[in-house]
């Protein structure tokens, strides 16, 4: 891995050993930025305040040797592009001094998500907020299920989807209930809408017709007077025989030009156009006579029409625009009351539907509890195993599995109990670090050294069940020393043999049992702080754990004691 211009690095390379690397220096030496450069790798949070004052960028690069049994991270790289070097993938982040990031894979361009998704194939990662999240009973919980695999992934699968299932009926028949008063009060609006609607019985159009006939009928005498008077000029007053009217003075046209019609073919043709308004003139007298004789000037059907009007503008008033669009309100408020009135059975519906799904909830959870029970037997038994090689032989971990009493539960092993989205169950890790000790929460009975060591011994748990070629612990070492320093490093080198171990340390006790020994050391100037990684060995090692052990490099006590560790780390190689 090569990091530049990150934090208090210029420019470093970091060469990981393929068994156990430790990481030391002098606090303040950069030793987190190797953590954090490894965290950039593997699609951690980029933030501008990590580049290096001065630089534009800070630039992370690594290479991952990648094996036959790392497969999945192999499909996900070729999947978004990436090409392999020699069996071995290429990453690359690139931070600016703005905060904006970028990330290759294998000679591509990929999203940074990409990096965290290969990452859970590849490398665990533990520092000392992990210890603190081990504190939490959500985390203990999922620590357990990951170890339990299968045998709890099924049945929390199971009930995950009924759990939602189960949530969605229970949000739909609490709002039906609740809204039961503003429906009900929605329901009777509607029903008198409908009734003074089907009281009228209007038809589509009709306010139309009837704003016509009213209008016919209200000036029904000036009508009449206009059409007698119009046929009078057209077809003559038969009580004026002298009168001249238009039907007779066309009559006349046309028999002046059918005389002569026959001399000219365009005199003829004016001819028959005369012809045709004689016929025109006839039908439209003759429409006229009678309209005249139709027309109704009966104001009792004038007072009738008013009155249907009046009906149908209520209407309007209340419900539409006009009579279309009552209807139209009419045929939506029906729609809506029947879906009111269906209320009732839906409640019956949703309400047999919940509690079918709360007795199923019920026999999935035991289930997962007893999936969990027997797995957290399992896992504490292989905790506690661990334990005593990492300087606790007299500890004993077990876990508390406990529901709590809810009357709105769901029903399991008899009583109901409260419920979420994993189950019923409340996973707490207890410690008990010594015989006749209590057995005790680990956030309340546990040492900062204890801690550390149950964290570690958790993930060597894992390594042999769900193994990763890579774990990276950051000071998970913290608050520990002497005897127990010693038996922590004598377990990495252990969990190194099947795994890459990278360790951040303070402690000789653990760099001692490294194959490998970096350090990182910085010098200043006068201007400009740079550090460097660089590989130990022989009298450089020694100098740097004894510096480690009583902070002189050149104490013959601390390099009598730095040779020492390592002769005892060499000896349980």
């Amino acid at each position: 891995m090569r990091i530049r211009s990150l934090g208090v690095i210029d420019d470093a390379v970091v060469e990981l050993s393929p068994g156990f690397t430790a990481v030391t220096g002098e606090t303040g030496a950069g030793k987190t930025m190797v953590v954090t450069s490894l965290g950039l790798l593997l699609g951690g949070r980029a933030d501008a305040a990590l580049v290096r004052i001065g630089a534009e960028k800070a630039v992370v690069e690594g290479r991952i040797r990648l094996s036959a049994s790392d497969s999945a991270a192999i499909v996900r790289a070729e999947d978004a592009g990436a090409e392999l070097d020699d069996g071995a993938l290429l990453i690359s982040r690139t931070v600016s001094a703005e905060g904006r990031s970028r990330a290759h894979l294998g000679g591509r361009t990929v999203p940074v998500g990409l990096l965290a998704e290969l990452a859970d194939d590849l490398v665990a990662v533990h520092g000392q907020t992990d210890q603190q999240g081990l504190l939490k009973l959500s985390r203990q919980r999922q620590a357990l299920d990951r170890y339990a695999g299968d045998a709890v992934a099924v049945p929390l699968a199971k009930y995950t989807g009924a759990y939602r299932r189960l949530r969605a009926v229970s949000v739909e028949l609490e709002e039906i209930v609740t809204r039961a008063r503003e429906r009900a009060q929605e329901a009777d609006m509607l029903r008198y809408g409908l009734d003074e609607i089907a009281g009228v019985e209007p038809r589509a159009g009709e306010d139309v017709e009837l704003a016509e006939e009213a209008e016919r009928l209200g000036h029904a005498e000036a009508l009449s007077s206009a059409a007698t008077v119009a046929h009078a000029g057209l077809a003559g007053n038969p009580e004026d025989p002298e009168g001249i009217d238009a039907a007779t003075l066309v009559a006349g046209a046309q028999r002046a030009l059918d005389a002569v019609r026959s001399h000219d073919p365009d005199l003829a043709t004016l001819a028959d156009r005369i012809g045709e308004i004689g016929i025109l003139l006839g039908d439209v007298a003759g429409e006229l006579a009678g309209y005249a004789d139709d027309l109704d000037a009966d104001p009792l059907r004038l007072a009738a029409v008013e009155e249907r009007r009046a009906a149908l503008t209520a209407l309007t008033r209340k419900y539409g625009e006009d009579v279309t669009s009552v209807l139209e309100w009419a045929e939506r408020g029906a729609a809506r009351l029947t879906e009111l009135d269906g209320d009732d059975g839906r409640i019956g519906e949703l309400t047999a539907e919940r509690d079918a799904l709360r007795s199923e909830l019920g026999g999935l959870a035991q289930a997962l509890t007893d999936a969990r029970t027997e797995a957290a037997e399992r896992f504490a038994a292989a905790v506690t195993a661990e334990l005593a090689s990492l300087a606790m032989p007299h500890a004993r971990v077990s876990f508390d599995l406990r529901q709590t009493e809810d009357p709105e539960g769901v029903e399991v092993g008899g009583r109901p109990v409260a419920y979420g989205p994993a189950g019923v169950d409340e996973v707490e890790l207890l410690l008990a670090p010594h015989p006749g000790a209590p057995a005790r929460p680990i956030a309340k009975g546990a040492s900062g050294g204890e801690l550390s060591r149950v964290m570690l011994a958790v993930e060597v748990v894992f390594a042999g069940t769900d193994p990763v070629p890579t774990y990276l612990f950051d000071e998970v070492d913290a608050g520990v020393g002497g005897k127990a320093a010693v038996e922590i490093g004598r377990r990495l080198a252990r969990l190194a043999k099947t795994a890459q171990v990278v360790v951040v340390t303070h402690l000789p006790q653990v760099a001692a049992f490294a194959d490998r020994q970096l350090l990182v050391e910085k010098t200043n100037d006068g201007s400009v702080t740079r550090s460097g990684v660089k590989a130990l060995e022989g009298e450089e090692r020694i100098r740097e754990l004894s510096r480690m052990l009583a902070g002189q490099e050149d104490s013959e006590t601390a390099r009598a004691h730095a040779m020492e560790l390592l002769a005892t780390a060499r000896a349980d190689g």
